[in-house]
């Protein structure tokens, strides 16, 4: 996984664009209408940081399969945030299960009449 195709994959869901909001080469990606749109993926040349789950203690899991790859993201860790780097021992598939875990966390929190339509599998 890189960040091209992490950013192509994120941009791809219902509702996701990218914002800049700080002085960074990479956009972090929001879903929701643009003043009350949400964060759910930091973009970075290294890695992607994503909600993993809906605590620390379940965000905590992916640290315990993959340790070196997943660390607590600074500031907004404790919320369950994580860091998971590209190039270690993270699959891709489990980089976009990621993703999808954010995402759905995310719009989850959005008021309803915010939430993209998305479909269910």
């Amino acid at each position: 996984m890189d960040v091209d195709s992490m950013r192509e994959y994120c941009l791809a869901k219902p509702g996701a664009w990218p914002d800049f909001p700080w002085e960074h080469e990479h956009p972090v990606i929001k879903v929701g209408p643009e003043e009350r749109g949400k964060i759910f993926a930091f973009l970075g040349a290294d890695g992607v940081g994503v909600k993993g789950g809906p605590t620390r203690e379940v965000a905590d899991e992916w640290i315990d399969r993959y340790p070196g790859d997943v660390t607590v993201m600074r500031y907004i860790g404790r919320s369950g945030w994580n860091d998971l780097s590209f190039g270690g021992a993270i699959p891709d598939d489990d980089f976009l299960e990621a993703v999808d875990e954010s995402y759905r966390l995310v719009v989850a929190k959005l008021p309803k009449r915010l939430r993209p339509a998305v479909d269910e599998p």
